[in-house]
């Protein structure tokens, strides 16, 4: 991996680049800069598409998010979106660079991009366009080719976070407040003073509902008295399943921490394997000023009393975990919905709504414990696939699309909403075609998509592997575990819980044979140099 210091500029870099503006644009540039699309990406942190009542789970069914379902009865809900590599920091690279993992260096989430590599906001700004980005960053390098950012530290606190800026010199400075309303905060304020005779860019990048699943205050009892259905897996015993599936730490019953992750603070000691200590829940709930915490303590004081009271064991024990588990984080999902409201709701009253192509996604899937897991990481469609929604000006509303996309189409999207060329090793496509044809696939569009996990050893344990997938079937090969390699092959068709593994399967092999050889070729026209 090619690295330069932190500090280096994209400047002599963008100058390199020819032909980037397209004369057309160049010329409505020097004419008018507002006539070209604004483009608002909203993004959260371990947000599953199972939690966004426009997409029908059950789940979500009794914790509805009606802004986010807003956005989706005026545009398009993609049903088959994915990422390259189920994990925050990578993804967030990508979104940023339109690379794999592996061309960008960002392939874990302590890992150094290269920080050679061009960042689309540089190419924007290049073109005319004011950028910003507000929220979660995750990279260790700076914030590349914005006009303003507020950026947090690293993952973030729920309470009083602090952030970095533009104007802050490189310190970090707490803001007191919950997290996702301060985000949208700085959002809005990028929109009141931004330059109006020029388009812009703008990331909105959410902390929630990343672990552990902190909620505002004024929503500590929302949902207390729902009983959420637990899900088909739930129990699943891994039957049929390799090394990977039993050596994973992501299972509710057995790696969720009861202090960090549960709140309850009463106990003395983690009684589970989980890492994470009480002083970490501590910490979170010190930044709290005093109002708030007294409030947090009266609400969850009391439960976490009759909790050790009740002194469950066993399955009673496990559904009560899940029930905390998804309660808490639903209630940081609430927060979401009312932030996408707010931005929606300034863009009507300030005339931006027909100008502006608004975007919602997550970095990756999430586990609702579907085969008793919390977390992400696997090629499995929980945390594979990722919940998108597009709105764009003058589009069809309310439409589904079935096309196959993934996160490595976020950056030539915009640079196609802009004018920009893409630059040649973007291996994604723009969404713009699948957009104006209302959701549906143009001609020769793509049939299949790559992944590639490789962050191992880590808090959870899951095996590198990589694989290929179309709209029907996946082909996922594990390697580098104590059992050696070995493959799994899907039927999501019939088997969209992916509980049957059937490579080996003789009425298979055909289909095998043909995901096998495009994974073949993905990984010799991707240069993959470990697999």
């Amino acid at each position: 991996m090619r690295q330069t210091p932190l500090a280096f500029s994209g400047a002599l870099l963008l100058a390199s680049l020819p032909g980037t503006l397209s004369p057309e644009i160049a010329q409505a540039q020097d004419n008018n800069e507002s006539k070209r699309l604004n483009i608002i990406h909203i993004m959260t942190d371990d947000h599953s598409y199972q939690a966004i009542s426009a997409y029908g789970h059950p789940l979500s069914r009794q914790a509805p998010t009606p802004n986010l379902d807003r956005l989706a009865d005026e545009g398009i809900r993609f049903d088959r979106a994915y990422v390259e590599n189920s994990l925050s920091t990578p993804s967030r690279a990508c979104l940023m660079t339109g690379l794999y993992s592996h061309q960008s260096g960002q392939r874990t989430l302590e890992g150094l991009i290269d920080t050679t590599v061009t960042f689309v906001p540089e190419l924007l700004k290049k073109a005319g366009y004011q950028t910003a980005l507000m929220g979660k960053w995750h990279m260790l390098c700076e914030p590349r080719g914005f006009d303003q950012y507020y950026i947090l530290n690293g993952q973030g606190e729920y309470y009083t976070p602090v952030f970095k800026s533009h104007l802050s010199n490189g310190e970090y400075i707490p803001e007191e407040g919950y997290v996702t309303d301060l985000i949208t905060d700085h959002a809005i304020k990028f929109l009141e003073e931004r330059d109006k005779d020029k388009p812009f860019c703008l990331y909105v990048h959410h902390k929630a509902p990343h672990r552990n699943w902190i909620p505002d205050i004024k929503y500590v009892d929302l949902y207390e008295d729902v009983v959420f259905p637990l899900p088909e897996t739930f129990h699943d015993d891994y039957a049929g399943k390799g090394e990977a599936e039993r050596v994973q730490r992501m299972r509710i019953d057995e790696d969720m921490s009861m202090i960090y992750d549960l709140k309850v603070r009463e106990l003395d000691e983690e009684p589970t394997r989980a890492k994470h200590t009480s002083g970490m829940l501590e910490w979170g709930l010190s930044r709290m000023d005093s109002t708030t915490l007294a409030k947090w303590m009266a609400t969850y004081g009391p439960r976490n009393e009759a909790f050790l009271k009740s002194d469950l064991k066993g399955e009673e024990l496990l559904e009560w975990k899940y029930q905390r588990y998804i309660r808490d984080y639903l209630r940081c999902i609430r927060s979401v919905d009312d932030s996408v409201g707010e931005i929606l709701e300034y863009l009507d009253s300030h005339g931006l709504a027909d100008n502006t192509i608004v975007v919602y996604t997550s970095d990756q899937g999430f586990y609702m414990g579907e085969h008793g897991w919390f977390d992400k990481r696997f090629m499995y469609e929980e945390s594979y696939r990722t919940p998108l929604i597009i709105r764009y000006p003058g589009g069809k509303a309310g439409r589904v699309s079935e096309a196959l996309v993934q996160n490595l189409d976020f950056a030539p999207t915009y640079l196609d909403v802009a004018g920009v060329q893409a630059l040649p090793q973007m291996s994604g496509r723009s969404l713009l075609p699948v957009i104006k044809k209302g959701g549906k696939e143009p001609f020769r569009w793509r049939k299949y998509l790559y992944y590639h996990y490789y962050d191992i050893p880590s808090e959870h344990n899951v095996l590198k592997h990589d694989g290929v997938s179309d709209k029907r079937y996946k082909l996922i090969h594990f390697y580098g575990g104590e059992e050696g390699d070995y493959s799994e092959f899907y039927d999501i068709k019939k088997d969209p819980n992916e509980l049957s593994n059937l490579y080996g399967d003789k009425r298979y092999r055909r289909r095998i044979a043909r995901l096998q050889r495009q994974l073949d070729k993905f990984r010799s026209e991707l240069a993959i140099d470990e697999y």
